[in-house]
């Protein structure tokens, strides 16, 4: 843990895991509460999930250690008094985003708040700070929503990352009920956008190259599932057949760029391709094929801070739920070999009683 970020003279203690930079390993250490600062909260996080994007965090040189964790969920126990009035009192349970030390307030921060055009300094908590794997953390205000009696706060750390982004990404889709779309990857977010678009009224197609994932699809409403890799020489034929001259949209949550070349042919005419896995390598985009409509492309993520309510409220409208594994903190460095090896098959969440 940096020590510029503790204030040594607090003896309260807490276990916190964190990426050492010599080897890139998860280790659990004790730290200081940390004070309150302009604007924040002080949280007992409640819940904290391991996403694949923290993997990327670990594999980065910090330039020294940062305790990881960017999807979390707790309770506020302090309040800084330029964040009271707010519409937040102490023992709200509340769901936050993961940005620090921006404005919120340029048109950058309309957009996405790592794009920020009024800070130079870190924005990304779990990735540049330190983020939610620990039992007290700062959340800044703007960052956060009271989560409704709907939505257990044990269980909604994926929901505030992973669950946000496939809401934002079926959204915008712009689909009308009885439309058809492909949910590319049926990990942990393509999970959550079946269930998202089911309740928005779509008919569901997964693809996936896990049968395991593809079976937990089908449980949380997929019409029709397809392993692309044990059916590669039919599933394209198959689902343009199934829906009709090909789907409306294909939403892409897997960072494989196989996967975007193999959703690009499930398309109709001018369906839309909404990218939201990240590719290791640029994808490959035809610019004929954009100028004539063959298809279009969109991209989304967890957004900005003002989108979180609609998804919220969606959430808790539709009992939304994700497919969680619970573990405690000791268990994290497990966790993330479990994710590197492909063993993870739920989301794993870490609670802290």
């Amino acid at each position: 843990m940096k020590a510029g970020q503790w204030d040594p003279s607090r003896e309260e203690r807490l276990t916190t895991p964190s990426p050492r930079k010599e080897n890139k390993k998860v280790v659990i250490k004790d730290v200081p509460i940390p004070e309150l600062a302009k604007d924040q909260f002080l949280v007992k996080i409640k819940s904290a999930s391991l996403c694949h994007s923290d993997l990327m965090s670990l594999a980065r040189d910090h330039g020294n250690t940062v305790t990881m964790g960017h999807e979390g969920a707790g309770v506020i126990e302090e309040i800084h008094p330029s964040a009271e009035g707010k519409g937040f009192k102490v023992g709200d349970a509340i769901g936050f985003n993961y940005f620090i030390n921006v404005c919120y307030e340029c048109d950058g921060c309309q957009i996405h708040n790592q794009r920020c055009e009024n800070t130079d300094l870190p924005t990304c908590q779990g990735f540049h700070t330190d983020g939610f794997f620990q039992e007290f953390v700062l959340v800044d205000y703007h960052n956060a929503v009271v989560l409704p009696p709907e939505i257990d706060v044990r269980r909604a750390s994926p929901l505030f990352c992973a669950g946000i982004t496939a809401f934002n990404a079926i959204d915008s889709c712009e689909l009308q009920p009885g439309q058809w779309i492909a949910i590319v990857g049926c990990g942990g977010l393509g999970q959550y956008a079946v269930q998202y678009a089911k309740a928005m009224g779509c008919n569901v197609v997964g693809v996936d190259i896990s049968d395991d994932s593809l079976n937990s699809a089908k449980d949380y409403g997929a019409d029709a599932i397809f392993n692309s890799r044990t059916r590669a020489d039919t599933y394209v034929d198959e689902i343009r057949k199934l829906s009709g001259k090909g789907v409306h949209a294909a939403a892409v949550f897997s960072g494989a760029n196989a996967a975007f070349d193999g959703a690009i042919p499930l398309l109709r005419t001018n369906g839309l391709l909404m990218v939201v896995g990240i590719a290791p390598e640029p994808l490959q985009i035809n610019g004929l094929d954009l100028i004539t409509g063959r298809y279009r492309i969109k991209a989304d993520s967890t957004g900005v801070p003002q989108r979180m309510p609609k998804a919220v409220a969606f959430t808790a409208k539709h009992n939304i739920q994700p497919n969680v594994d619970f573990r405690k903190i000791e268990d994290l460095p497990a966790m993330v070999d479990d994710m590197k090896n492909g063993k993870a098959r739920r989301r794993q969440v870490v609670t802290f009683d």
